[in-house]
């Protein structure tokens, strides 16, 4: 039997383990574990959950990576690839590459009865993943594309219909710069919101070969391929993969290609993402910090309450580190104490925001209507291991003050 493990158990759940003044300091440092953790688990859910949304946003809009035109700039007004059946072959057979799509896009004016606005049309095919889009529909129903016939149908964002007090089935026409300028009328089949106003107020989805017609150009070409990764931390690898997969090789029209990763395209914003970690780190060490402070303070008060047990067990011949262990233990079980309330705490707090959102938030400034969360099974095992080892290691020094208590002077002590 552990005969520390066996003292403190009797010492801290006999009744007689926290006298009166020892009650308010046990209190309070199981309090500042408890909010401690709850602190941070909330903080780490919120960061993760933030990037994850925002990140899945933009990706919905433009893929993981993208391959275009060698020659083309990052705008919507782009040049044509025209990539052959083995090229197509080679990047979908690529470790981690989840899907590869084909689509065009270029600016124009949507004019309606009371309103204009500027959009950016995409154009897609079969090939298009719609499940970003199905998740965030509003309205209506996405595309069906007809190989046969030509669809005059588009997806819409709710901001750009409400600007401009379009419904589903409703037509409207739509003007492309160049010589003369030209127009096409489409119809609403259905309306989208995301919350990423960046690109509500900007795309409009449609057939691909409304693009194709617009630009001259034949069955074949496209603005780029777009890549999408199974896990977005391989997406830099997957980016290497694709860049030596084309490198040196051109399309069906001697074109040169370059790929780009999603992170390259937007820098600004995944730029920002990444600045959150900085936050959530200095919120994690002020709350070790607070957490550790408390549990020190309950240590030593614990300590100086059991003075003359300490001069007992010395007396008996029990070492210093045998002493401090006991101590240490009765600490792990108010640390324990404290990580089961942290625990209930923030859990209960993610789960409240990620089913009901009651915390809102601005889109226009965040990307987002609400405050996200996600709880990462691996983040919140290790905060909770990091918690307790930190703990406990800084209440180590602390208990070196049993070693200066002397037998014959913790006897006498009242």
């Amino acid at each position: 039997m552990n005969l520390e493990y066996f003292i403190a158990k009797r010492l801290h759940f006999n009744g007689d383990g926290q006298q009166r003044m020892s009650r308010p300091a046990v209190r309070i440092a199981i309090l500042g574990i408890s909010v401690g953790l709850a602190v941070m688990l909330v903080a780490v859910s919120v960061v993760v959950g933030f990037k994850q949304e925002v990140s899945n946003q933009i990706i919905g809009f433009g893929s993981h990576i993208q391959v275009a035109n060698y020659g083309s700039s990052n705008n919507y007004e782009t040049e044509p690839i025209a990539p052959s059946d083995s090229v197509l072959t080679v990047l979908r057979s690529l470790p981690h590459v989840e899907h590869v799509q084909e689509v065009a896009t270029k600016p124009g004016i949507v004019k309606t009865e009371d309103d204009f606005h500027g959009v950016v049309l995409k154009g897609v095919n079969q090939s298009f993943d719609w499940h970003f889009f199905k998740h965030n529909l509003v309205s209506g129903d996405t595309l069906v594309y007809n190989d046969s016939a030509l669809t005059n149908d588009v997806l819409i964002s709710q901001s750009i219909a409400n600007l401009l007090h379009l419904n589903v089935g409703d037509r409207f026409l739509t003007y492309f710069i160049s010589e003369p300028v030209r127009a096409r009328k489409f119809k609403v089949r259905g309306i989208y919101q995301t919350s990423f106003a960046d690109y509500d107020n900007l795309f409009l989805i449609t057939d691909i070969r409304h693009i194709q017609k617009l630009n001259h150009w034949d069955s074949t070409q496209m603005s780029q391929l777009e890549i999408l990764v199974d896990d977005f931390s391989k997406v830099d690898e997957v980016e290497n993969n694709v860049f030596r997969s084309i490198a040196n090789r051109y399309d069906n029209e001697g074109v040169f290609y370059q790929s780009r990763t999603i992170k390259e395209l937007v820098p600004r914003v995944f730029e920002w993402l990444d600045m959150l970690d900085i936050n959530a780190w200095v919120i994690l060490i002020l709350m070790f910090v607070v957490a550790g402070f408390n549990m020190i303070s309950g240590l030593l008060i614990l300590i100086l309450e059991r003075t003359n047990t300490i001069g007992m067990l010395k007396s008996m011949g029990a070492y210093n580190w045998s002493i401090r262990k006991i101590f240490l233990y009765q600490s792990l079980f108010l640390i324990g104490k404290g990580m089961l309330w942290g625990n209930i705490i923030g859990v209960s707090l993610i789960l409240v925001q990620y089913f009901t959102h009651v915390i809102p938030l601005d889109a226009s400034m965040y990307y987002v209507s609400y405050v996200p969360v996600f709880l990462n099974i691996l983040y919140w095992f290790l905060l909770n291991v990091g918690t307790i080892i930190l703990s406990l290691m800084m209440l180590i020094l602390p208990s070196y003050l049993i070693t200066r208590i002397t037998p014959a002077s913790a006897i006498r002590f009242d």
